[in-house]
C-alpha cells in the first residue's frame, strides 16, 4: 500500500527548507519505514515537492538513519527520477546553499551533507538546466570554497555513520566539471581545487575510499576534454612532485610526510586501474599520464 498523504498534507506546507524539524511534524518511524520499501514512492506531487524541502532540516540529523537513509537517499531518488518540479529544485539549491554558508556544525553533518544533496541537485541541472548561469557559477565557487576549506577528514563511524566531506566535495566537482555549460576555466579551477586534497599537508590517511571519489572526478573530467594537454601535465607534475624533498624516499622520514605519499600513491593506483580498463585512445592518453606519474616514486 502506498504511504498514506494525509498526515504529510497537514503541516509539510509550513516548514522552512533549512531549518526544518526532522523528522518532518506528521511522518512517524512506520511511514518513514514504508517510505523505503516503497522506493520513496509518492504519487501526490505537491507532497513529494514539499517533502524534499522539509527533508532538509535531516541534512545534518545526528541519526544516519534519518541523515543518509531518508533524506539524502529519497532527495536523490526524486531528483534522479525527475519527479521534482523545477521551482523545488531551485529551492533545494536555496536551502543548501544557506546551509553551507551556515559554519555552525558541531557534530560534523550538516555541511558535508549539504554537499552531497547538492551534487544530486548539480547532477540534475546538467541533465535538464534549471539554474540560471549565475546559480551555477555561485555553486562552482560554492564546491572550491568548500573542498578548500576541508579540515574535518572523517569519514565512517560504526556510531555515527559517514561524514565522507573531501568524497562528497568531489561529487560535486565531479558534476560541475562534466557539465557543457560550465566553461573551460571554470573547470581548470575546479580540477586545481580537487588537487588540493588529493594528499592534503595534515597527518591523515584515506582509508575510507577518497581516492576512488577523487578519481571518479577526475577521470570523467579528462573524458570530457574541455581541458588541454598542457593544463594535465602541469596538474600531473604538481601532485606526483615531492617537493620540497628532494624525491619521495625523503618524505618518508616523517609521520606527515608518510601520509602524503600514501594518500598520492592511492590516487594514481586507482587512476591507473581505472584508465587501463579503458579502450580508447583517451583513456590509454590518461593512463600514460598516471603511468608517469606513478614513475615518480620508484626513481623511474
Amino acid at each position: 500500500m502506498k504511504i498514506s498523504i494525509t498526515a504529510f498534507l497537514l503541516l509539510l506546507g509550513s516548514l522552512s527548507p533549512a531549518q526544518g524539524q526532522c523528522p518532518p511534524e506528521g511522518l512517524t518511524a512506520a511511514q518513514i519505514a514504508q517510505l523505503r520499501l516503497q522506493g520513496y514512492a509518492i504519487g501526490d506531487d505537491d507532497t513529494r515537492n514539499r517533502l524534499a524541502l522539509a527533508l532538509l532540516g535531516c541534512i545534518g540529523d545526528r541519526d544516519p538513519a534519518l541523515r543518509d537513509g531518508l533524506a539524502v537517499e529519497a532527495v536523490a531518488a526524486w531528483l534522479r527520477g525527475k519527479s521534482l518540479t523545477s521551482d523545488t529544485v531551485v529551492q533545494l539549491y536555496d536551502g543548501l546553499l544557506a546551509q553551507l554558508r551556515d559554519t555552525r556544525d558541531p557534530y560534523g553533518f550538516r555541511r558535508p551533507f549539504a554537499v552531497l544533496v547538492l551534487s544530486e541537485v548539480a547532477r540534475a541541472d546538467r541533465i535538464d538546466a534549471v539554474l540560471t548561469a549565475q546559480q551555477r557559477a555561485a555553486l562552482v565557487d560554492t564546491a572550491i570554497g568548500f573542498i578548500n576549506e576541508i579540515n574535518d577528514y572523517r569519514g565512517y563511524s560504526d556510531t555515527e555513520g559517514w561524514r565522507h566531506g573531501v568524497a562528497h566535495a568531489a561529487d560535486l566537482i565531479l558534476q560541475l566539471a562534466i557539465n557543457p555549460q560550465v566553461d573551460a576555466p571554470a573547470v581548470e579551477r575546479l580540477m586545481n581545487a580537487l588537487a588540493s586534497r588529493i594528499a592534503p599537508t595534515v597527518k591523515v590517511y584515506y582509508i575510507h575510499g577518497e581516492p576512488e571519489r577523487l578519481v571518479r572526478a577526475v577521470y570523467f573530467t579528462w573524458g570530457r576534454g574541455v581541458l588541454d594537454a598542457a593544463f594535465w601535465t602541469r596538474w600531473f607534475d604538481a601532485i606526483s612532485s615531492p617537493l620540497p624533498a628532494a624525491d619521495w624516499g625523503q618524505v618518508m622520514s616523517n609521520e606527515r610526510g608518510l601520509a602524503r605519499r600514501h594518500n598520492t600513491q592511492a590516487f594514481l593506483l586507482n587512476l591507473a586501474h581505472v584508465a587501463r580498463k579503458g579502450r580508447g585512445a583517451t583513456d590509454a592518453a590518461l593512463l600514460a599520464e598516471a603511468d608517469r606519474a606513478l614513475a615518480r616514486f620508484y626513481g623511474e
